[in-house]
């Protein structure tokens, strides 16, 4: 995510950090960078003349230039106005608080994602304790209906039943009848898209919002579009009047244009962002957090928040516990691993930390994939009890019987068992260092892996 625009401002700020001593002319310079590194990214034009602008009127001040890191001031204005350009003022929260069943309108380009957004907000919200009841009023696109559908069997989420030969606007007026005799409090309404804006869409659209009169409009933008997206929401908000912007594919090789400009152009708080392609992978968008992450300087905040959602507070207390009394076992580990697994995969979560992603990045990533983790696993799974608590008795005869039984190679088997030893050993210099730092690593969710 937005790596390319990283290491260029990192190599922007390499320039200022190398001066002991910064003047405005040093200032100017770097700033015509970052005006070009901006402009590469898709940003819009007047977005980034706007941004250097408040960004040098502050960084040529007397308390960044007399400061003893003029350097790291700079940096602090930069991700301020980076912040401050996305829409730090706005805290991102949907609006729920109407009678319900309360809509939700979904809107954008045909490609864009709302379908699938669809499920993944149903889910966000369930987890949030709403009842939503999920619609499919795209009519027009093949299989539309069918693909909600499947969605929401997957998160086990009703949808409501339609047909591609009704009208959109009395498919939504009737599932808001079916979801006030049902018990449903929120309605989360996928509608259809095109190729290009057009006026039959727009028609339509505007009767869904008539007719139902949604708490929010969401419109739902492709951040690998950059301007594109900026220019679409334009056109959106001025027919529907959106209330925010939902940016999908944000973990993919975006440039950083639509969510640079996209809040300065139209006014409109980009409130969610989707940050993977699976149903649990949609996140509230920070700002301030994103201007971190764009500068390299980590998400310490969200990687928090991950944790807690993923990890349960007495089940880290137990493994805890077990671990100063028995030390770091392969049972230990699988558990932790699995915890992991729930916040994302292990490089999204180590590029969080400060200074990790850059590092790892430069190491060439942690090549751990999906595969590979569900390989040590299985791995440790074909072990007995006693073998997982005490990883010595594995001998010749017995890592042959765990290669076979978990569809693997004795090489395998030997790589984990030596990697998991040299985490142990990690682990042992931990708990020296007393119960506190063992329990902060248990809180983060998963100290206790190997350098893979």
């Amino acid at each position: 995510m937005f790596d390319n625009l990283s290491e260029k401002f990192d190599a922007v700020f390499k320039k200022l950090k190398g001066r002991g001593h910064l003047t405005e002319v040093n200032i100017q310079e770097a700033m015509r960078e970052v005006r070009l590194v901006l402009l590469e990214a898709d940003v819009n034009f007047k977005v980034v003349k706007d941004f250097v602008k408040a960004v040098q009127a502050r960084a040529v001040g007397q308390e960044v230039l007399k400061s003893l890191t003029p350097a790291q001031q700079v940096i602090k204005v930069v991700r301020d106005e980076l912040g401050l350009l996305m829409g730090a003022d706005g805290d991102g929260s949907l609006d729920l608080s109407a009678r319900p069943p309360v809509p939700v309108m979904l809107c954008g380009l045909q490609g864009a994602g709302k379908t699938t957004t669809c499920g993944k907000l149903a889910l966000r919200l369930r987890k949030d304790k709403r009842n939503p009841l999920l619609v499919p009023a795209d009519v027009y696109r093949p299989a539309a209906i069918e693909q909600l559908k499947t969605v929401g069997r997957q998160l086990n989420i009703e949808v409501f039943d339609s047909r591609a030969d009704q009208d959109p606007v009395e498919i939504c007026l009737q599932a808001q009848k079916y979801a006030e005799l049902n018990g449903f409090d929120t309605l989360i309404l996928d509608t259809a898209g095109r190729l290009h804006v057009d006026e039959a869409l727009m028609g339509e659209l505007v009767r869904i919002k008539e007719a139902l009169a949604p708490r929010e409009i969401l419109f739902v933008a492709d951040a690998m579009t950059g301007q594109d997206a900026v220019t679409v929401a334009q056109s959106f908000d001025a027919q529907l009047g959106v209330s925010g912007v939902v940016l999908t594919k944000l973990d993919g090789d975006a440039r950083g244009g639509a969510a640079l400009s996209i809040r300065a152009v139209t006014g409109k708080t980009i409130k969610l962002v989707g940050m993977g392609e699976k149903l649990d992978a949609l996140e509230v968008f920070h700002p301030d957090r994103m201007a971190q992450r764009i500068l390299g300087m980590g998400d310490v905040l969200s990687l928090i928040e991950k944790a807690e959602a993923a990890i349960d507070r007495d089940e880290a207390a137990a493994m805890e516990k077990r671990l100063r009394k028995e030390g770091f076992t392969l049972e230990n580990f699988r558990d932790q691993m699995q915890a992991i697994k729930k916040m994302g995969s292990l490089e999204s979560i180590l590029g969080l930390v400060p200074g990790v992603g850059k590092a790892l990045k430069q190491a060439g990533g942690m090549h751990l994939p999906d595969k590979e983790m569900k390989k040590i696993e299985a791995i440790i799974n074909s072990m007995t009890v006693k073998e997982r608590r005490d990883h010595k008795l594995i001998k010749g005869s017995r890592r042959l019987r765990i290669a076979k039984g978990s569809g693997t190679t004795v090489q395998d088997v030997n790589q984990l068992l030596k990697r998991f030893t040299e985490a142990q050993k990690m682990m042992k210099k931990m708990k020296q260092l007393g119960p506190k730092a063992l329990k902060g690593m248990m809180k983060g969710g998963g100290g206790g892996l190997p350098p893979f």
